[in-house]
């Protein structure tokens, strides 16, 4: 990773006009959505969603987006931008970002989210990617479901990325086949020859520390509420209108409906699986945080907010 003084130079130039970066990267479920609203208020700031189902328009309960109140107090990016039938990535997150540092009106930008893996790619950067038209990637698509077994041809020709992911992440399996497909350069030594061109340096980290069975609790308390507030019928209609092949029936509580609509499940086990499912994400999500982040300050939520108030005070003077 660049330190400050290895960036380029560009970037380094330009960083005096950019606002103050802070960020907030905590497990699904754990206040990450109150605490920015709280902290973007008290600092005058604005807030970069790094939630891959907060993206999308009309996926308002499935995600937990923030309520149309708190979108019109605190000006919001990165979020209602895709159509449901849209792709996301972890590069529609760096345009996104990228627009965000030149658009935003105030002092502060909180990046706030539960996947740590998108904060990565903002600091860290990104290779760029070969262009491919529609008709190239629709040709690469077939070639990939072809093969009989994708992860054995991805470990076939680049065992060293095939050993860094499971051989169940069909998702990471497929864009690494399709970066092969499409440069005939196995993808470690394509992203060893291209350079990562991060948009900012690493920026201070916070997260927030919830005991375990309070985690579950409101993990719990999450699941019922979105049940009782229309999952099933947003489902539908997001089946309806757009299909089942459409990214974000992947994410949890879409799924589990999917599954309900196809008669796999009860409804009565519709709460108790997504429940698991997002506890699950969340011990996930937690893990890459503290292996990551190792020089993230937590705090509970209760003090967290108040931590980072001092910090900024007596970092920048407030």
């Amino acid at each position: 990773m660049p330190t400050p003084k290895s960036l380029p130079a560009k970037l380094e130039s330009s960083l005096a006009c950019k606002p103050k970066i802070l960020a907030l990267v905590a497990p699904t479920a754990s206040g990450k959505t109150d605490l920015a609203l709280e902290l973007a208020t008290a600092l005058n700031a604005e807030i970069f969603s790094i939630d891959s189902l907060s993206i999308y328009k009309e996926i308002n309960i499935a995600s937990a987006k923030p309520s149309k109140a708190a979108l019109q107090a605190v000006y919001h990016h990165a979020i209602d931008v895709l159509s449901p039938d849209e792709h996301c990535s972890a590069e529609v997150f760096r345009t996104l970002f990228a627009q965000a540092l030149k658009q935003c009106k105030k002092e502060f930008l909180l990046i706030v989210g539960g996947s740590g893996f998108y904060l990565t790619c903002l600091y860290e950067g990104l290779s760029a990617m070969p262009s491919l038209s529609q008709e190239e990637q629709s040709a690469i698509q077939k070639r990939i479901e072809a093969l009989p077994n994708p992860y054995a041809f991805l470990a076939e020709i680049d065992p060293q990325s095939a050993l860094r992911i499971a051989p169940t992440d069909t998702y990471r399996v497929q864009k690494l086949l399709s970066l092969y497909f499409a440069t005939h350069i196995a993808p470690s030594v394509y992203f060893a020859t291209h350079a990562r061109s991060p948009l900012i340096q690493k920026p201070r980290i916070y997260t927030i520390h919830t005991p375990k069975a309070e985690l579950h609790a409101r993990i719990q308390a999450r699941t019922k509420a979105m049940l009782d507030s229309g999952l099933l019928d947003e489902a539908r209609y997001l089946l309806e209108s757009y299909g089942r092949a459409i990214e974000p029936f992947k994410a949890i509580g879409l799924k589990e409906c999917l599954r309900y609509f196809d008669r796999e499940l009860e409804s009565s086990e519709l709460e108790p699986l997504i429940t698991t499912h997002t506890r699950q994400l969340a011990k996930r999500q937690a893990t890459y945080i503290r292996a990551k982040f190792q020089d993230a300050q937590i705090e509970s939520r209760e003090q967290l907010c108040g931590r980072i108030l001092h910090d900024c005070a007596q970092k920048y003077r407030l």
